[in-house]
């Protein structure tokens, strides 16, 4: 590193497994090579521990502080001394029928400091061509999660995090309320479908680096020939002026790059778009 003022960051991108035990060994399998690449801040997937499970509402009360996939995040957080962001778990309250998908945000002892949970749910049809004939997949996530309405950015060492989850990257003023609260870096933990990240992932991590003058971070789930939830991978860190600076395509791994502060301070200083804002319009 080069100051105080840069570090190591990592995007995890993961292959669904075939079991809760997979998952997390395949998710701290690529922490370890992240943190031996001496990451600080280790972004996962999103859903990277229970993605096709069904009981969401079961998995969701026993994940509220003590659950498997809390209890790994933060052994994996403290064995590392990193900085860790724990794609999303559902999490439920006794009293809510469904969860919602929580980003957990640990800090190098294994402590929970932050969490934030979804505000943008996918509710869409999505056309897909299978063999050459046009068709359309239908998600619904509301029937499964309730949304939110919280803008989180943490203080960490190493920068002013922001937090997002996956459909929130299709919402500039999402990204714009973080930039506003101080984001240095953004978090995008995401299972982008392969239909739509084809030509939109990317395109949309480097929109919202670039129009908000922030780095980001865009940690993704991969299977893009699955037959019913193709997922596009494509994971990357993407600097404030829209340059790639590490990418993963369609195999699980992890990207690594240098967050520079100063270059976002330079950038910033040079080009003010936020000084240049017309409020009243």
């Amino acid at each position: 590193m080069s100051n105080n003022r840069s570090f190591i960051a990592a995007a995890v991108q993961l292959r669904p497994q075939q079991s809760l035990q997979q998952n997390l060994a395949a998710a701290g399998a690529l922490i370890e090579q992240a943190a031996e690449a001496g990451s600080r801040l280790v972004v996962l997937p999103e859903n990277f521990a229970y993605l096709g499970r069904k009981d969401l509402t079961e998995v969701g009360l026993a994940e509220q502080s003590t659950g498997p996939a809390y209890e790994f995040l933060a052994k994996q957080a403290q064995r590392h001394s990193l900085w860790l962001v724990g794609g999303t778990v559902p999490v439920s309250d006794a009293n809510l029928s469904r969860p919602f998908a929580r980003s957990w945000l640990f800090d190098p002892q294994g402590d929970l400091v932050q969490h934030y949970d979804k505000i943008h749910l996918f509710d869409v049809d999505v056309p897909t061509s299978k063999e050459g004939i046009l068709q359309q997949a239908t998600y619904r996530e509301s029937d499964d999660y309730r949304s939110a309405a919280t803008v989180v950015v943490a203080e960490t060492d190493p920068c002013r995090l922001g937090m997002s989850v996956c459909y929130d990257l299709r919402f500039a003023e999402l990204f714009r309320q973080l930039a506003d609260a101080d984001a240095q870096v953004v978090a995008v933990p995401a299972a982008f479908t392969a239909a739509t990240g084809r030509d939109h992932w990317e395109l949309l991590l480097r929109a919202r680096a670039v129009e908000n003058q922030l780095f980001v971070i865009g940690a993704n789930m991969v299977d893009r020939d699955h037959p019913r939830r193709g997922l596009w991978g494509g994971s990357a860190i993407v600097d404030p002026w829209g340059n790639v600076l590490a990418r993963v395509d369609d195999e699980a791994g992890v990207a690594i790059a240098e967050i520079n502060l100063d270059r976002l301070d330079e950038i910033r200083a040079k080009m003010p778009v936020a000084q240049h804002r017309k409020l009243a319009l």
